[in-house]
C-alpha cells in the first residue's frame, strides 16, 4: 500500500512538471500496487479498490481494473461508502450508467467528500454537463482547502480521474486551479 501511494505521489509529480509520459507509467505501477495490496489485505480494505481504479484512469486505462473490481465486489458490504465508491467508478468506467447512478447514490450516504465524489459520477452517468461542472468544481475547491494529501502532492487526484472520465465522454470541463494540473493535451 505504501508503495502504491509514493507511486501515485510520482503520478501526480510528473503530472505537475508535464510529464504526461512519466505521469501514465507511474500511475500504471502503482494501479499494479494497488491490486497487490487489495489481494493481501482484509476484505473490507475497498480502498485500495478505488486507488487502483483512479491510478488506472490516470495512466490511461481502467477497463479491466473495473471488470476486476466488479468481481471482487460481488459479496461487497452494500453499505460501505467505500466499497460502493469503487462500484460506482467501475461502472462508469464500463459504461454502464445505471449502475454508476445506483452505486454512487448509496456512496452519497459516507462523508461529505464521498457525497461531492457520488455527485460529479451521477452527473457523469446522466450525462448533465453543467450539474457535473459544479460537482467537479467542487471538488477542486475542497482539495484547495486540504492542508495534508495523500501522497505529500497537492493535487485533487479525484478531480483529476473524474476530469479523465469525463473528457473520455465528451464532457471536458476547465478548471484553472493549483491542485488540477493537466493530464491530456486538450
Amino acid at each position: 500500500m505504501t508503495a502504491a501511494v509514493e507511486r501515485d505521489g510520482e503520478g501526480q509529480r510528473a503530472l505537475i512538471a508535464s510529464d504526461r509520459a512519466g505521469a501514465r507509467s507511474a500511475f500504471a505501477a502503482a494501479a499494479d500496487l494497488y491490486r497487490q495490496s487489495w489481494e493481501v489485505a482484509p476484505a473490507s480494505a475497498y480502498g485500495r479498490l478505488v486507488g487502483m481504479l483512479k491510478s488506472s484512469v490516470l495512466a490511461g486505462s481502467g477497463v479491466t481494473e473495473a471488470r476486476y473490481v466488479l468481481g471482487e465486489l460481488d459479496d461487497a458490504d452494500p453499505e460501505s461508502a467505500t466499497a460502493s465508491y469503487a462500484r460506482a467508478l467501475a461502472a462508469l468506467i464500463l459504461d454502464d450508467d445505471e449502475d454508476a447512478r445506483v452505486w454512487a447514490s448509496r456512496m452519497g450516504a459516507g462523508s461529505d467528500a464521498f457525497a461531492r465524489a457520488a455527485e460529479a459520477i451521477a452527473a457523469l452517468a446522466e450525462r448533465d454537463g453543467s450539474r457535473y461542472a459544479a460537482a467537479l468544481d467542487a471538488i477542486v475547491r475542497d482539495f484547495e482547502q486540504r492542508t495534508d494529501h495523500l501522497t505529500g502532492v497537492a493535487v485533487a487526484d479525484t478531480a483529476l480521474m473524474l476530469s479523465e472520465l469525463g473528457a473520455r465522454r465528451g464532457m471536458a470541463v476547465a478548471i484553472e486551479s493549483p491542485v488540477l494540473p493537466a493530464i491530456r493535451e486538450r
